[in-house]
Order: C-alpha cells, then structure tokens, then sequence
C-alpha cells in the first residue's frame, strides 16, 4: 500500500513539474483590459440583382453631325445625311455596322430604342461621339457595342435617360478584330453626362478599350462582369459621375506602366467575388484626390483593395475597404498571398483623407507596402479579424494591419488600429519605424508597433496595447526625444517597451509602458530621468508618483489593464527632477482631470497604499529602479 502512494505521488509531482514548466513557456495569456469593442464583420455577399424592364426614357435632342439609329424589337431605322458624303452605314436586323470616311469633322451616332438581338460597331478615321439616347442593346453572340476605330470616342449619357448593354456568354469574331467586353473600343474612350448606363459581361470585361477611359460623369453600373468590370490598355481618370462595378476578376485594371490611375472625384463602389479578383489594379501609380467616396468590398481569396505595381498617394478622398478572403498558397509565387485592404509593390503616402479598412479573411493585410510607408494626414482606421493561414509548418501568414518591407513614417494624422488573432500585429516595419505626430490608438494581439532596425519617436500621442506581447518592441535600437506614450505589453516576459537589451535612449516625452516586463533606458545615450517601477501586488488599477516633500504630482495614472500576478512599469518624464526624493503609490482613487488612455492631468488623487521611495540621480540620464526586477523585455 505504501508502495502504490508512493508511485501516485510521484505521478503526481511529475505532472505538476510538466505543468508548471509549460506555464513557463506558454505565450502571453491576455490579461483583463479596456472595454473592447465587438469585432466587425463584413456583411456576406448578397449576390447579382436582377435587371427591371428598361425605361428608356429617351429625350428629345437635337445635334450636329448626327447620324440616328432608333433600334425596335428586332430592327432599327437609321437616318444618316452622310450617306452620299462619306458614311456608310449596314443593317442586318438591328445589327448595324457604320464606316466613315470622313475627315475633318467629327461626327455623332445618336442611339435609342430597344433591341433584344442587335449591336453597333463603328469603323473610322476621325474623332466621334456616341451619344446614348436612352438604348437597349443586347447581342446573344458579341459586343454590344465595338469600336473599331481607334481615334478618341466621347460617349454623352443623355439626362434623364437609362441605357442598357448586355452581350452573350459566347462571341462570333471576326478576324483580325478585338472584341473583349460588352463595350469595347480601340481608341480613347470619354463618358460624360447626366443619364445612367447600365452594363452586363457575360463573356469577359464589362467595358474594355485599348486606349485611355474617362469618365467625368454619368450614372454607371457594371452589374456583371465575367473578368473585369473596366479593363483599359492605357490611363484611367475619374472625375465625377457614379460609378458602381460587379466583377468576378479585377473591378478596375489599367495596364498602362506610364500613367497613373487618377481620382479626383465621383463616387465609386466596387465589389469583387473572384480568387485574385483586386477592386483597383494597375502596373503603375494610384492618385486618388477625390471629393467622392469610394467603397470597395473583395470576397475573393488573396483579392485586394487597391493594387498597384507602383505606388499609391491620397492626397484626399473619404475611402473604405472591406476584404473578406483568406490568403492562399500561391503555386506561381511559390509563397503565401494574402487578401489586403491596400497592396503596393511600391510607396504609400497618405497626405488627407479618411480611410477606413477591414479585412477579415485569414492573413489579411490592411495596409501593405513594399517600399516605403508614410503617413502625413488624415484619418486611418485598420481593422483585423481574420486568424493566422497555415499552408505548412514552412509557410504561414498572420493578419497585419499596417506593414511596410521599407521605412514606416508618421508625421501626422489620426491613426486607430484593431487586431484581434493569433500573432496579429498593428504597426510593422521591416526597416526604421518613426513617428513625428498625430494621435496613434493601437490595440493588437501581438505586437503593437514593431520594427526590425530601429523606432524612433519624436512626437505625437501615442497608445499602444498588445493582448499577447510587447506594446512596443524594436528588434535593434529605440529613441524617444518626444510624444506623449502610453504602452501597454502583456505579462511577464512581455512588457511596454521592448529594443531586445538594444540601445534605448530616451531625451525627451512623457513614457508610461507597463508590463510583465521592461526594456531599461540605456543612461549613457539618455538626457532624461527614468524609473523602473517593480511590483508584485496583483490587479493594481492606480499609480501615483509625487514628491515626498510636498508633494508634487509627476504621475496619475490609471492602468488600461490590470495583471495578475507581478507588473513592471517604466515611466520617464521632464517631470522627474535631480536628486529629489518621491514615493509611489498603489491603488486609492481619481476623480476629475482629463485623462489620455488613463494618464491624467488636472485629477483629483485619493492615496491608496505606498509602494516604494526613490530619490532620483544628479545625471540626467539617470534610471531609479523600484522592486526587483524579472529581466528585459520578452520576444
């Protein structure tokens, strides 16, 4: 019998051992925080809508040059006074072929009436308009409409009326001819006016020219699109008009590698269903100064917002972005892709402007750069609910929502930032990270800000909380010279500021990083007093640091997440003078003041218990250490 308790014991001993060592190991478990706000969700796609019976609604007008085409059920009458003077034009039942050999002038096709299998194709030398009188044009076997002629179209949606064009699932061609979307054109292609255009592709793009498209004005739906709802060879300017595109591939391509896609205004609203399907693709730059909005929704696995091979600048605009696929492994790349809000292979600038992003899917990105990643202006809001994608044990991808390859820099604006998964950081660089200002609110369940050479802060209000982690953490050196910082890591070995036993020079600011941990202010490169504040007391809610001789308040601070076991805090000031003694308290209350993420001025402090003394040094870079410290900061 003793035998047997002695083998239970032991048993039991090892397991506690195990587990115990295990909890040693373990990542981070998150610890009792601020209120959070519910996740937000992408509403589920609800899918095409169908087509009511076309008004017309052609209007009356009169223009020079006018050649007429008025389509019935099966047919059109067509008034041409260029018939002996240099245009033909072809019916074969509503199919109508017009060829112009005139020079010097431009002429304009007039187009109304409905027709259920008819089209227009326009050959030509010479400048033209298509002026869109309230037509209904559907072709089962091609283009609605195709253009031939590779001279400038200006295409005029004329008030008041609706126009509709729907080609077939399968095209006749002829040779030697494009025929790639229900509105297809050779040449440059303008739209402008007050009317609206609705547009079906069945076969492959919605509307398709291989020159420039602008569009000024006009009501536009591309309510299907095989592939892409606009696909051009060149440019693409958007300045007014409402826009509104359903696509299975991209919503917007441009591949032009000279001329940027341009935004200045009009509202734009784009949803993509399809793998890779991105709202907003180019081989060159994105500008978008807009006075419109844009809203963009990707279902598709790996599809993007906005995608340039170039860069991406806002200067202005008011811009949303919801991405709901999963990443993918891609066989081409022979690496993992992820959905993104914003994908740039080059530089992102934002200089004015809102924009809001959320991606949802596994390893989705809000904002991601190759290059360089600056952010001047603006209002920024990134949110993360997708979960880590695993392809293998090699390969994986995490959601992030801002991340650059390149240096990352804020100079202003306001930044708010929520990640919600498995290793889901907020701010990344894999270069040097700076902030210079703006108001930055982080709460990310890995890292908050992270870099890989270097942060540097010189200004800004800055909070930072991390579920799992470090609030900031550099993976070589970190300066603050100014800011007002509230970091908050997680437990021990975890902590607010991390640079990996690295450099950590501090001149100027106001920092308050707590944790389970702390990197320590390396007093040599510092010109401003710090303290390292150890405790062991468990869910402490309030601190107060004042003078022991008279005193004078330095820190009121109510905690943004309480730990269970020890706590570290790291607090550096202007505040902290020279050889002056003060002492720390626990606990109590605050009442009144106003506050930044729980660090207070103007409050009312009700002293709870003492925590400690220390009395600073002479040096200004020196660090006073409070309780016995666990280590530096974690991973």
């Amino acid at each position: 019998m003793k035998k047997n308790l002695l083998i239970i014991c032991l048993s039991l001993a090892v397991v506690m051992m195990y587990a115990c060592s295990k909890d040693d190991f373990t990542e981070s478990e998150p610890e009792e925080t601020e209120q959070a706000d519910p996740d937000p969700e992408i509403p589920e796609d609800s899918g095409d809508t169908d087509d009511d019976d076309l008004n017309p609604n052609s209007q009356s007008i009169s223009y020079e040059n006018a050649v007429l085409i008025a389509f019935s059920s099966n047919d059109a009458s067509v008034t041409n006074p260029f018939e002996n003077n240099g245009v033909t034009v072809e019916n074969d039942n509503g199919h109508i072929v017009i060829t112009s050999t005139v020079s010097g002038s431009e002429l304009n096709y007039v187009l109304s009436g409905i027709i259920a299998d008819g089209s227009v194709k326009i050959y030509g030398e010479e400048k033209f308009g298509l002026v869109l009188n309230g037509v209904g044009i559907t072709n089962p076997n091609g283009a609605a409409i195709n253009i031939q002629n590779k001279k400038k179209g200006t295409v005029t949606l004329v008030d008041k009326t609706n126009n509709r064009l729907i080609d077939g699932s399968t095209y006749t061609y002829t040779d030697g001819e494009d025929m790639k979307a229900t509105f297809f054109s050779e040449g440059n292609v303008e739209i402008g006016g007050n009317g609206t255009l609705e547009i079906r592709g069945k076969n492959k793009h919605g509307l398709c020219t291989d020159g420039a498209l602008t569009i000024t004005g006009g009501t536009i739906n591309i309510k299907e699109a095989a592939s892409d709802g606009i696909h051009t060879n060149d440019e693409i300017t958007i300045s007014g008009g409402t826009l509104t595109i359903r696509s299975v591939g991209d919503g917007i391509e441009s591949e032009s590698k000279k001329v940027p896609i341009s935004i200045t205004g009009g509202d734009i609203n784009i949803i993509t269903t399809g793998e890779k399907g991105h709202a907003i693709k180019t081989k060159y730059n994105v500008e978008i100064e807009s006075t419109g909005k844009i809203e963009i929704t990707t279902y598709g696995a790996a599809s993007k917002g906005i995608k340039p091979t170039g860069d991406i600048t806002i200067r202005k605009g008011d811009i949303t972005v919801n991405s709901a696929g999963d990443a993918i492994w891609d066989t081409d790349e022979q690496d993992t892709s992820s959905a993104a809000g914003i994908k740039c292979d080059g530089n992102f600038l934002m200089e004015d402007g809102t924009l809001t992003l959320l991606s949802a899917g596994k390893g989705g990105k809000g904002i991601n750069a190759d290059g360089t990643l600056i952010i001047n202006g603006g209002t920024v809001t990134v949110t993360t609910t997708g979960d880590q994608y695993v392809y293998n044990s090699s390969y994986d991808t995490a959601a992030k929502a801002i991340k650059s390859d390149g240096n990352l820099t804020i100079n202003g604006g306001n930044i708010k930032i929520r990640t919600s998964k498995t290793e889901a950081e907020g701010l990344e660089s894999k270069s040097t990270l700076t902030i210079t200002g703006g108001e930055i609110d982080i709460v990310a369940y890995d890292d908050a800000i992270n870099a890989t050479t270097h942060i540097q802060i010189d200004g800004g209000n800055i909070y930072c909380n991390s579920t799992t982690n470090d609030a900031i953490d550099s993976n070589g050196t970190l300066t603050v010279t100014g800011g007002v910082i509230v970091a908050a890591g997680a437990s021990q070995p975890e902590g607010g500021f991390d640079c990996d036993n690295s450099r950590f020079t501090i001149t100027g600011g106001t920092l308050i990083g707590i944790g389970g941990a702390t990197s320590s202010p390396t007093a040599a490169y510092c010109t401003q007093r710090s303290l390292v504040f150890n405790s062991s007391t468990s869910n402490i809610q309030y601190i107060r640091i004042e003078s022991t001789s008279g005193g004078q308040e330095v820190l009121t601070f109510k905690l943004p997440k309480t730990y269970s076991s020890r706590m570290t805090m790291l607090f550096s000031s202007p505040s902290l003078a020279a050889n002056t003694g003060y002492t720390i308290y626990i606990g109590g209350s605050i009442s009144g003041g106003t506050d930044f993420h729980g660090f207070y001025t103007g409050a009312t402090y009700a002293k709870g218990t003492s925590a400690g003394t220390f009395t600073t040094g002479s040096a200004t870079g020196s660090v006073s250490t409070v309780g016995t410290s666990q280590g530096g900061g974690g991973r």
